[in-house]
């Protein structure tokens, strides 16, 4: 159970934070950006479900979903692998919430037109936000990678194969949101030459 009883402790105010293990880490460090990357992307889809405003309860409820497992990821993230094993077993992605995410995926993108050009980020609200959603994933995904090939540094092959299939999941969201891909702005290319 967390307990926040006080928002400010003081205690980054030289510029480093705790991890999850208790190190102190600078606030610029590769896993601090990391895993306030995944806060970031939580809170765009914060912003995505506020402008579905209960259109798709759907979308909804599979973004709900999400949310919580970014604090799981972010968790998971915050907690690295040392190989020490004391106290309780640290928060980590699982296999099934990727393969939840598979199955989201595939059961939204049965419904979409099949693409024949590449998607704008736009049309309703809900999906432009679904977009700087999934972009901020992208890079989310991108830090976490670069951390996971640091010779001193551990990222669950869960957790890499979660945020990879949650930048498709939103993509397809996005589709979703724009009434099944028929608001989708498209790509013309060369169109302004």
């Amino acid at each position: 159970m967390v307990l926040l009883n006080r928002i400010y402790t003081r205690g980054g105010d030289a510029g480093d934070t705790s991890l999850g293990d208790g190190q102190r880490r600078a606030k610029f460090d590769l896993r601090v950006e990391a895993f306030g990357t995944i806060d970031e992307a939580n809170s765009a889809i914060g912003l995505a479900r506020a402008n579905l405003a209960r259109t798709s309860r759907e979308i909804d409820d599979i973004l709900a979903r999400i949310q919580n497992d970014l604090f799981d990821l972010g968790a998971d993230l915050c907690s690295p692998d040392t190989g020490k094993k004391s106290g309780p077993a640290p928060l980590r992605i699982i296999p099934s919430q990727v393969d939840r995410l598979e199955g989201e995926i595939d059961a939204l993108n049965g419904r979409l037109s099949p693409l024949r050009s590449f998607v704008l980020p736009g049309g309703s609200p809900a999906a432009a936000a679904l977009h700087l959603a999934r972009t901020i994933v992208r890079r989310a995904e991108r830090l976490m990678v670069e951390l996971s090939r640091r010779p001193d540094e551990q990222v669950g092959d869960p957790a890499l194969r979660y945020v990879n299939r949650l930048s498709d999941l939103l993509f397809v969201a996005a589709r979703a949101a724009n009434r099944d891909g028929a608001d989708d702005v498209l790509w013309k290319p060369g169109e302004n030459r």
